[in-house]
């Protein structure tokens, strides 16, 4: 898994909303990264309407916010209208991210990722990796005290 002080690599995926993701064009940006296992389900579902509420704090601390799974993109564009999701979501088919970020998982025989949340800099460094499975308030209190740390 990444850990602090890493830097994230250069990286693309589709979005939900049939853009693109990219690391690079992300320089001087920081932002937050956060990976779950599948969308529609409860914990998933709470995590991402959790980010949604408090991603006006996300913003006033300077950085962009991103969901990934494994779920495509028809997946997840119908997660996010079903809960208006106000961020977007990474499609990870191909497992590039969450294999770069060290979080891929096998659940029995089935790949999902872990649900770790990584705080990345401007100059795409991590500067924080919140994993806990359970308590998912903590990803996002935890992100919002890293960014204003780097302020």
């Amino acid at each position: 898994m990444l850990n602090v002080g890493d830097k994230v690599p250069d990286l693309t995926a589709p979005l939900n909303d049939g853009g693109e993701f990219s690391t690079a064009k992300l320089t001087g940006t920081p932002y937050v990264i956060y990976f779950y296992p599948k969308d529609f389900t409860p914990g998933c579902t709470k995590e991402a309407c959790t980010f949604r509420d408090r991603k006006t704090d996300l913003a006033a601390a300077g950085a962009q916010l991103f969901g990934v799974s494994l779920d495509g993109p028809g997946t997840h564009k119908s997660f996010a209208e079903t809960h208006r999701l106000n961020f977007p979501l990474i499609s990870d088919t191909g497992r590039k991210l969450s294999s770069a970020f060290g979080v891929l998982w096998l659940w029995g025989i089935l790949p999902i990722t872990r649900r770790v949340t990584f705080v990345v800099d401007g100059a795409g460094i991590v500067r924080d990796v919140i994993a806990s499975e359970f308590n998912i308030d903590r990803h996002i209190d935890e992100a919002i005290a890293t960014l204003k740390s780097l302020r």
